[in-house]
């Protein structure tokens, strides 16, 4: 290395220390202008990173858990933006689930002690194999689906038992119940409604469990029935949370059936139902309606009468025929009164693709978004010839499951639940979410704190959003005809 000569180290050192000198000044006066003006508090590194939950209507993702987390980010970018308010919160839920019919009691019951304890963790827990069904619907009596037409008291042509002394639950005693109590050693704060298809045909005009009503003379005898279904449950164990009055009630075609209009359902109400609830300290919930979208006038025309409307506790709804945003239409006419989505079916005929998207947008999304504390599928489990069911009962009704023998299949009912009752328990609420018009979302914010949205994209394109929260947000992409559920 060669040294620098004396005259040139001489001034390569005052440069330096010029150089250095006026650094120092620099840094110092940034210091102080930093002390004087400081700058806003830079953000906090978000660290909340969400879980995606896909299923596609091509079957390629069936409830699948994507390997990557979405983080919260501050970049912006071109998507639109699903924005959630939790602040703005709606209703509780109670509950997504099916009903357990008489025929899917029968088939769990059959099968092998193991298969069956597995299958039933499978459905109610909430390990993470577990998709967490928490609620049920089950039939008071007959529905028709189950192996044979019954109901508690059933007697000889032309015998009557008005103190109903041969009432007996003996034909829910070999699977129903057996089954129920199962479930509710694995769930025990599982809830369970009850609907009636048809009482007793000597209660009936005519004398058949296929259609006709129930003889006014009877309703005093019926409202007990009533009774001591409850109690009778009650005494092994089984809560009745609620009980709607009569399935259908404007369908007398099925077996069994009963037609029942408002003005009959009122006064069975009033007069009748509501006040042997009152003696008898039940505290089970009255629901009225309990048939499809298109008659909203029914629910309303029997609560608007203030003597059945203080034992009534909301309304039930099912969608074979008008708009899920009825509703909302029954909820603006009595807000103070809760609703609930009791049944939709999926047929043999029906493809995965389009039952996937119609009930995700309509039963489960719909149904929220229109105030409902429940939304529930219809048929839980069928066999592969799509029974048993009874005489003149469903022959094409495709349930959650198909159970041949001790062997499962999980049709497209299951996925469709299963994309909200793994992640929304019982007591989640409903929070604000508002996104772009082709999106269907819904948004909940469970009792753990954590938050839920639930996307559709019936599209066929793949779309880029963001799951917008806090002045934060998620980028996320929904591939063509899939569902997704996102969970932070």
């Amino acid at each position: 290395m060669k040294f620098l000569s004396n005259t040139l180290h001489k001034k390569w050192v005052r440069q330096s220390f010029l150089f250095t000198g006026i650094a120092a000044v620099a840094v110092i006066a940034i210091a102080c202008n930093k002390k004087n003006n400081p700058s806003p508090t830079p953000e906090p590194t978000p660290t909340g990173e969400v879980e995606q939950w896909i299923t596609r209507a091509d079957q390629t993702l069936l409830l699948n858990k994507a390997d990557k987390l979405l983080p919260f980010v501050t970049t912006s970018n071109a998507n639109a933006n699903i924005d959630i308010t939790e602040s703005t919160t709606y209703q509780t839920v109670d509950g997504f689930g099916y009903t357990l019919t008489g025929s899917s009691a029968y088939l769990i019951n059959s099968m092998s002690t193991t298969e069956k304890n597995n299958l039933l963790n499978e459905l109610f827990g909430n390990s993470a194999t577990s998709i967490g069904v928490s609620y049920l619907r089950i039939s008071l009596g007959a529905s028709d689906l189950s192996p044979f037409v019954f109901s508690y008291n059933d007697l000889p042509a032309g015998q009557t038992d008005e103190t109903l002394s041969k009432f007996s639950l003996a034909a829910d005693t070999t699977d129903l119940i057996p089954v129920l109590k199962q479930i509710l050693t694995i769930n025990p704060n599982i809830k369970i409604m009850a609907s009636p298809w048809s009482p007793p045909t000597w209660m009936k005009t005519n004398g058949n469990s296929v259609g006709g009503s129930l003889q006014e003379k009877y309703y005093g005898v019926y409202a007990q029935y009533f009774v001591k279904y409850i109690q009778a449950m009650k005494g092994r164990g089984i809560t009745i949370d609620a009980v709607t009055i009569q399935n259908e009630p404007e369908h007398g075609g099925n077996n069994p059936s009963m037609l029942m209009n408002e003005a009959q359902q009122t006064a069975f109400i009033k007069n009748n139902l509501g006040p042997a609830f009152k003696d008898a300290g039940i505290t089970t919930k009255i629901i009225i309606w309990d048939h499809n979208c298109d008659r909203p006038n029914y629910p309303i025309t029997v609560l608007n009468d203030p003597d059945a409307k203080k034992y009534i506790d909301g309304s039930a709804f099912h969608l074979y025929a008008g708009d899920i945003s009825a509703l909302s239409t029954v909820r603006n006419a009595h807000p103070d009164k809760a609703l609930y989505f009791t049944e939709q079916w999926t047929g043999k005929n029906g493809s995965f693709d389009g039952d996937l998207k119609w009930h995700i947008r309509n039963v489960i999304i719909g149904s929220m978004r229109n105030w409902s504390r429940v939304a529930l599928e219809w048929n839980l489990a069928n066999n592969p010839q799509f029974g048993p069911h009874t005489p003149g009962g469903c022959t094409e009704c495709r349930g959650a499951l198909m159970i041949n023998g001790n062997q499962v299949t999980r049709n497209v009912s299951y996925y469709i639940v299963a994309h909200a009752s793994k992640f929304v328990p019982a007591g989640s609420t409903r929070i604000e979410s508002i996104g772009p018009g082709n999106l269907a979302h819904v948004a909940f914010k469970t009792p753990a704190g954590k938050k839920v949205l639930l996307v559709l994209n019936d599209n066929g394109y793949v779309v880029n959003f963001n799951i917008k929260i806090n002045g934060k947000w998620a980028v996320a992409q929904l591939p063509a005809n899939a569902v997704g559920t996102y969970v932070w």
